[in-house]
């Protein structure tokens, strides 16, 4: 039986850190599924500080910036998947179809996570969702990034509404919202 967790949190407040060290504990083998597009020299360099924080621990990467529910279905020999993060997905996934000429809005992110956290409840590991909390300031400037920012939050709310246990994450401290005994 699957056992789903959700993180979030504002930037640098800790949350890939905290769902490592979540993940590191619990036994088994671990698999890092990173959405996050090589883009250009800066973004490279934070990729890797990320897998040097890993070395050494036992984890398997896969990229997997847009078939996020293919990579948890190849994933089946891992005991624990650590999904960093949500908010790249979502952003390749407006991306990608802006890209075909399409336009994704939130009813369609809802669906799109409604269908990968049913994914999820099939398998048998326990997932750790990594996701920004972007809802919390400004109302941006422009009607992309507000699509953005309503996108993201209509997939927070779906994941983290079906998780066991939901996770925010403050200036390095985890706020716990809600957690389900196993049964």
């Amino acid at each position: 039986m699957s056992h789903l967790i959700y993180i979030s949190g504002g930037c640098r407040s800790g949350k890939s850190h905290y769902a490592q060290q979540l993940a590191e504990g619990l036994p088994g083998q671990h698999a890092y599924i990173a959405t996050c597009p090589q883009i250009d020299r800066e973004m490279a360099e934070r990729i890797e500080l990320h897998q040097q924080q890993r070395a050494g621990r036992g984890w398997h990467t896969i990229d997997a910036p847009i078939n996020l529910g293919d990579a948890i279905e190849n994933a089946e020999k891992f005991d624990v998947l650590l999904i960093d993060c949500l908010t790249l997905w979502i952003n390749n996934l407006l991306y990608t179809a802006e890209q075909r000429g399409d336009i994704l809005d939130e009813h369609d992110i809802q669906h799109k996570c409604q269908e990968l956290i049913a994914l999820c409840r099939r398998q048998s590991q326990t997932i750790i969702f990594v996701s920004n909390e972007l809802g919390m300031g400004l109302v941006p400037v422009d009607s992309t990034s507000r699509r953005y920012r309503d996108c993201l939050g209509r997939c927070n709310q779906t994941v983290a509404q079906n998780c066991d246990k939901a996770v925010f994450m403050v200036s390095g401290l985890p706020l716990v919202l809600r957690e389900k005994l196993p049964a």
